[in-house]
């Protein structure tokens, strides 16, 4: 084959290309963060949904709050919107405080004891432990969520708490404070959650103190994030369990598969098999209107919107991720 200058040149565009990493990195950089524009244009006027209002100081969170961020996993962070804004991290929690059950216990009894069939109902629902016959729920329902705190190694609720908060330290890579107001509020208006602990309790399926670790349960969802936050916490999951930023490997990689799964197929609850099939990514939904996602391999993505779907999931925040997911080409499937 004959060289041409022609030649010479685009064989050294192509090294430039794809040998170099700075190169290549620039241009990841410029294409996330247009992407992540485009997201936040696209949806940013979008009013539909409602704030949670069963929680009353949820139903006061200003609704126009819109932040999205993104963590790769060499541990660059791009971001749009309200991303410092803090708000409470309500039932994303649940993921973390799996992921710690299972470190200490191990995935065979998380099987065991809790459970990890998507229940298909609401995520406080009572019904769903009623139908099961083995009493087990998912771990990222109420019912499984509970009783999963109910399990976590610790005498006492300090002992418990310390531990819990610091797994949750540092997957942010900070310390997270809770937000006091939103822990009181919670506090007085969970006698659903009351109820469906001592119906677990009834048949053998919750571990511990009622009171104790449903006080417990109530602080974890009060903790307070931003997006930003989200997005380096659930980077640790994309990375295979070692955190991007630090460096620390936090779990091992085949907990992070099963925590994956479970996001999977109960992150948005009812809605979950409609997530899977139209998005294709990991997720976890919070009534205080965060969602976190996660490209194992490559990303995390955080949005936060407070307005809500009837099932308790961010309108815009999904809508946002699912345009994101799309435009990165990140669908597991």
């Amino acid at each position: 084959m004959k060289v041409t200058n022609y030649t010479v040149i685009f064989l050294q565009l192509m090294v430039l290309v794809f040998v170099s990493p700075a190169f290549a990195k620039t241009v990841q950089r410029v294409d996330i963060q247009q992407v992540l524009d485009e997201a936040y244009h696209k949806f940013k006027n979008d009013n539909s949904g409602n704030n949670a209002d069963y929680i009353p100081a949820l139903a006061k969170v200003d609704s126009a709050y819109f932040g999205l961020a993104l963590v790769t996993n060499d541990g660059n962070i791009y971001s749009k919107g309200d991303v410092d804004q803090a708000f409470s991290i309500q039932s994303i929690s649940k993921v973390f405080t799996l992921a710690l059950a299972m470190e200490q216990k191990g995935p065979q009894v998380i099987f065991d004891k809790i459970g990890v069939n998507a229940t298909g109902l609401a995520f406080n629902s009572i019904i769903a432990i009623e139908q099961n016959q083995a009493r087990s729920v998912n771990p990222l329902v109420n019912a499984g969520a509970i009783a999963t705190v109910s399990l976590l190694d610790g005498k006492d609720d300090k002992t418990k708490w310390s531990a819990l908060s610091s797994w949750y330290d540092q997957f942010a890579n900070q310390k997270l404070p809770v937000l006091e107001e939103v822990y009181q509020s919670e506090s007085d208006t969970n006698g659903r959650n009351r109820a469906i602990a001592q119906l677990l309790t009834a048949y053998n399926r919750f571990y511990g103190d009622v009171d104790l670790n449903l006080d417990l349960y109530t602080r974890q969802c009060s903790v307070a994030v931003t997006a930003k936050d989200l997005a380096v916490m659930a980077s640790v999951f994309a990375n295979n369990g070692a955190h991007p930023i630090t460096g620390k490997q936090l779990m091992s990689s085949g907990n992070v598969s099963r925590v994956l799964a479970v996001m999977t197929t109960a992150g948005l609850y009812e809605n979950s098999g409609q997530w899977a099939y139209q998005v294709g990514l990991p997720a976890k939904s919070g009534v205080g209107g965060g969602i976190i996602a996660v490209s194992p391999g490559q990303f995390s993505v955080a949005v936060f919107s407070p307005k809500l779907d009837a099932a308790g999931n961010s309108i815009r925040a999904q809508k946002a991720i699912d345009y994101i997911g799309e435009k990165l080409n990140a669908n597991i499937f």
